[in-house]
């Protein structure tokens, strides 16, 4: 007897709608990464682990409806890769349907709130153990949710999302963010954003971001406040650099927090280093130390080495 697993599900359904788009003519791309690493956790006790560091697949595209209008998708998972069980280790990710014109674009379904897009490139260890969610709140993924993306004025360009009552508690949410240059500074030597969610899983959240390059050096900045609808509040910043030195980038980034999103919303700090080096364009081997340190006299470490490959 053969087993049908929502993870087989899922296959056939990005198989399916692969097909169809090929026989349609239309425009679809499959695009994913793997990243695992091993490493040593320390977080109270010490032990070695392999990690799957959202490595994830998905198919997108669109169809030309007229010389103004084109529908657009995304279906995106993530996958662990480190799972021995090899059973459903499926996650939904951004998954949304759409359309984009001369006026933006505007997707219906699952998606990154505007507060979450608006970091760029700041944060260097993002989908690691030093990821910025450790520490701060608002790194939300919504359902439910409607977004808006608007097409560039100069340099400048703004992203909405509204959050149905439905997916975001008993309130609807909004997520508000307004962006200047390019995030991976290849046309601008700086990019910069000011965010805002209100009512976003309970929180309100305000952000502000730049990151800026001057030859081989990138640096970046953030500052993050949150208020909970219990009322606490809280605050952090962060900064990070990195150098590239021919293939290989040396990255060093500080994060203080005693936002809401921090274990028991106690005030917290955290230092990682780590450095990459690419093999080709889309393989890198990495590792990096992350170590952070709690009010309550804990803290936690991770040293890890990995491969990361694009397709």
């Amino acid at each position: 007897m053969t087993t049908f697993t929502k993870s087989s599900l899922a296959l056939v359904v990005a198989g399916a709608l692969v097909s169809g788009s090929v026989l349609a003519s239309e425009q679809a791309t499959i695009y994913g990464k793997i990243n695992a690493t091993i490493q040593s956790d320390d977080e109270g006790t010490s032990e070695t682990n392999i990690q799957s560091n959202a490595s994830r697949f998905g198919v997108k595209g669109g169809v030309k409806i007229n010389d103004d209008l084109k529908a657009i998708y995304k279906l995106e998972w993530q996958v662990d890769v480190s799972d021995e069980s090899g059973g459903d280790n499926f996650k939904a990710r951004s998954q949304w349907v759409g359309l984009k014109g001369n006026f933006g674009s505007v997707m219906i379904g699952r998606n990154d709130t505007a507060l979450k897009a608006s970091q760029g490139k700041v944060d260097l260890f993002s989908d690691h153990n030093a990821d910025i969610k450790q520490l701060f709140a608002g790194e939300n993924r919504m359902g439910d949710s409607l977004t808006y993306i608007s097409p560039k004025f100069g340099d400048f360009s703004f992203q909405g999302m509204l959050v149905a009552e439905e997916g975001n508690s008993d309130k609807n949410g909004t997520s508000l963010a307004l962006m200047y240059g390019d995030v991976k500074l290849k046309k601008s030597s700086i990019y910069a954003a000011i965010a805002m969610d209100a009512d976003i899983k309970g929180v309100d959240t305000t952000r502000l971001t730049v990151q800026g390059k001057l030859g081989d050096v990138k640096l970046g900045a953030m500052w993050n406040e949150s208020e909970a609808d219990g009322g606490e509040k809280g605050d952090g910043f962060l900064i990070s650099g990195a150098y590239a030195i021919g293939k290989t980038t040396l990255e060093l980034q500080y994060q203080d927090s005693d936002d809401v999103n921090g274990k028991a919303g106690q005030p917290a700090e955290m230092v990682t280093f780590g450095v990459e080096h690419k093999l080709a364009s889309n393989v890198k081997v990495f590792g990096f130390y992350t170590d952070t340190s709690f009010e309550d006299d804990s803290d936690a470490s991770h040293l890890a080495v990995g491969i990361e490959y694009k397709f």
